[in-house]
């Protein structure tokens, strides 16, 4: 029995989890079939987490996979120290003190993680070449993630390095966002990023119709955004993250010890641009970044 545990909601997180599945039945395992799948969400509540994680090794599974950050993985980890964990993040597992090193990350974790602090410095990078003359730049921001002073900092330095400074605003709730975007066009922000956050993606038709609504162009961290309706995207591919977690859970379940299983890095990254509503936002996107772009949508 393999137990699956998401910081997120089911939706949005459901081709992920297809990709997943994929992964697992390339290894030899299919649900319902050869493998049984229990489920445990935490819709956006990262302090639900103990508890379903606590749950899962009551059944008890053979094998925990997490989703949805450090947050998932680190709740696992506190809740058992045999069975074996397979996480999909986009925070450092090594900085965090989630496993102790990448090549051999010992003990009861292994994954994949795909570094997402240092891919929203290069999206403020391509935000500065598509708006260069905003000066500020709003970055939202889940205070309750467990890696918001690194977030904080990379976005700052990556600000400051263009010339530009940021204004972070807070958010970890649909309220909370809404009041975001709100105190940015108050403040006559003139674009925002999103930092990498699990909350953010589970709230994304929200935040893809506040863009909209407030015509203040934003760049997120996952192409399904863009698909979706957003502006632009530049961040890992989950879909391929996830496919290969779920192969390092087959493999586990198949004998091998996590602690023998380096951590991967996703060196798949996308960005995504989508001119419709480029168009309807009042943004001209410049050759040199249409020619760079892996997906354009019109």
């Amino acid at each position: 029995m393999l137990g699956f545990l998401g910081s997120g909601s089911p939706k949005p997180f459901a081709s992920y989890v297809t990709a997943f599945l994929r992964g697992l039945e390339e290894a030899g395992y299919v649900d319902g079939r050869t493998v049984s799948i229990e489920y445990r969400w935490a819709e956006g509540r990262y302090d639900r987490l103990p508890a379903l994680a606590d749950e899962l090794v009551r059944k008890p599974v053979d094998i925990i996979a997490t989703v949805g950050g450090n947050v998932s993985a680190i709740a696992a980890k506190n809740a058992t120290s045999t069975i074996p964990i397979v996480f999909a993040t986009a925070d450092d597992p090594v900085s965090t003190g989630l496993v102790s090193s990448l090549s051999r990350p010992a003990g009861n974790l292994t994954g994949l993680t795909w570094l997402g602090g240092g891919l929203g410095a290069k999206g403020l990078e391509f935000l500065h070449e598509l708006m260069p003359s905003v000066s500020v730049i709003g970055v939202m921001i889940n205070p309750k993630h467990p890696n918001v002073d690194v977030q904080t900092k990379i976005a700052s330095e990556a600000a400051a390095s263009l010339g530009k400074t940021v204004r972070f605003v807070n958010a970890s709730t649909d309220r909370e966002i809404e009041a975001a975007y709100a105190a940015l066009v108050n403040e006559k922000i003139g674009a925002v990023i999103l930092t990498t956050d699990p909350i953010f993606n589970n709230q994304r038709q929200q935040i893809i119709a506040l863009e909209a609504y407030h015509l203040l162009p934003t760049v997120y961290f996952l192409r399904e955004f863009v698909v979706e309706g957003g502006l632009m995207s530049y961040g890992a591919s989950l879909k391929d993250a996830f496919h290969r977690s779920g192969t390092y859970a087959g493999r586990i379940l198949k004998g091998a010890k996590p602690g023998d299983l380096p951590i991967e890095q996703s060196t798949k990254v996308e960005l995504v641009i989508n001119l419709k509503t480029a168009k309807a936002l009042g943004v001209n996107f410049p050759f040199t970044l249409l020619g760079r772009a892996d997906e354009v949508i019109e």
